[in-house]
């Protein structure tokens, strides 16, 4: 696994999951919304862990800077 993912994008999946996280322990969100917002933020977090995209490889999409 080649990384694709810029830091910006990193960060940004990072904020979206923990707001997720937010919305279901404060009681915003629940049933089977909780549920899949909670999927995709875990996914979210490995991505942005892993810094790699699988959705991103099929395309050759990367918003990882050129060094």
């Amino acid at each position: 696994m080649k990384a694709n993912m810029g830091n910006a994008d990193r960060i940004v999946r990072t904020l979206l999951a923990v707001l997720v996280g937010v919305l279901y322990f404060t009681g915003v969100i629940s049933g089977w919304v909780a549920i899949i917002l909670g999927a995709v933020a875990v996914i979210f977090l490995l991505t942005s862990l892993v810094s790699f995209c699988p959705l991103y490889a099929p395309f050759k999409i990367s918003t990882r800077s050129s060094e």
